[in-house]
């Protein structure tokens, strides 16, 4: 990773209290730097109401949404903010590209998938930021008896709902590990010894499945701690894969938007840190949202970054500018690429 991230629990010697790590990070990236209040802004050149395309109930992204959305209104961003609730970031980046959203969360690779597919679009999807880190958790129930990827060979797994971009991250990752997959009812491919089997279920639909045994593994990207996952592994013992030795293949196929990063130890309780593959997440806009809401997003992003990261938050923020301009080649809006030039040189 480049910049200086703001670290939430990712040190030697015990977890920094949240807003501790958060202050230092951000005073190492803005040394020397005097940020400025939001830029005036009158009822008459700001938004009347904006929304936040977020995620789904339990996890990081609609955290995020709610927290941005909030600030967006104390700070006068706009009148009137709210969050919206979704199916991850590809059903976000649709709302983007027809209107409904003003602003949404997505992961780095589905973004780059869509500038691909839409790059012809008259108004397209840009970044304002690399706002902080998604870890793809693989899930098991303890005592499976699975201990990597290989293991769910011939088994039932929960990849996400079709709009999430965990939908979209799970087969590449399959795909990977030398497995192929079929989906529920499908005709499987010959070697169905090594087939997993993939059902579309979102996070809180997927642990559901995974207690009651219907599945045997459930994938989901987000934030450390997600609170479905804490919550869930409270009643029924939990588990997860590291997946950090596919990241050369997938890197490989797909791009360079796949880190090695652990899940820290006391991220989620009993269960010991593992590594597993990262994926930044990226606050996005529309490319002919007016500049000076923008510009003033940016600022908030820079200057209010402690009002972003929810208390449980252990992962690594990207709330400084050094590191909200690494947009895994995804444009910056020309507005917040103008705000950081001015914020930091």
């Amino acid at each position: 990773m480049t910049g200086t991230p703001c670290m939430t629990g990712m040190m030697s010697g015990g977890l920094p209290p949240r807003r501790t790590a958060l202050k230092a990070g951000l005073a190492a990236g803005l040394a020397g730097l005097l940020l400025p209040a939001l830029s005036a802004c009158t009822p008459e050149d700001r938004p009347g109401t904006v929304t936040v395309a977020g995620g789904e109930p339990g996890g990081f992204y609609l955290e995020f949404a709610t927290l941005l959305a909030e600030s967006l209104q104390r700070h006068g961003v706009a009148d009137h903010a709210v969050a919206l609730t979704t199916g991850g970031s590809l059903d976000n980046l649709g709302q983007l590209l027809t209107g409904q959203a003003t602003f949404a969360v997505a992961l780095a690779d589905a973004a780059a998938q869509q500038l691909a597919t839409h790059s012809t679009s008259a108004a397209g999807v840009t970044a304002l930021g690399r706002v902080y880190e998604n870890y793809v958790h693989c899930v098991v129930r303890k005592g499976s008896g699975i201990r990597d990827l290989a293991g769910l060979a011939g088994r039932k797994v929960a990849v996400g709902e079709p709009g999430s971009g965990t939908s979209l991250t799970t087969p590449r990752l399959i795909e990977a590990a030398g497995l192929g997959s079929a989906a529920v009812g499908t005709a499987p491919p010959a070697a169905t010894e090594e087939t997993v089997t993939v059902l579309n279920l979102g996070l809180n639909d997927g642990l559901a499945a995974l207690q009651d045994g219907s599945v045997d593994a459930l994938f989901w990207s987000g934030g450390v701690p997600t609170a479905a996952i804490a919550d869930s592994n409270r009643g029924a013992a939990l588990a997860f894969l590291d997946l950090s030795a596919l990241i050369p293949s997938i890197r490989t196929r797909y791009g360079p938007y796949y880190d090695r990063v652990l899940i820290p130890e006391g991220s989620y309780e009993s269960i010991p840190a593992v590594w597993t593959v990262g994926v930044a997440n990226l606050l996005l806009c529309r490319s002919d949202l007016d500049g000076r809401t923008v510009k003033r997003t940016v600022e908030l992003l820079v200057g209010h970054a402690e009002e972003l990261i929810p208390r449980s938050s252990l992962g690594v923020q990207f709330l400084s500018p050094e590191s909200l301009i690494n947009t895994a080649g995804l444009p910056l809006h020309p507005a917040a690429a103008a705000a950081y030039r001015e914020l930091h040189g």
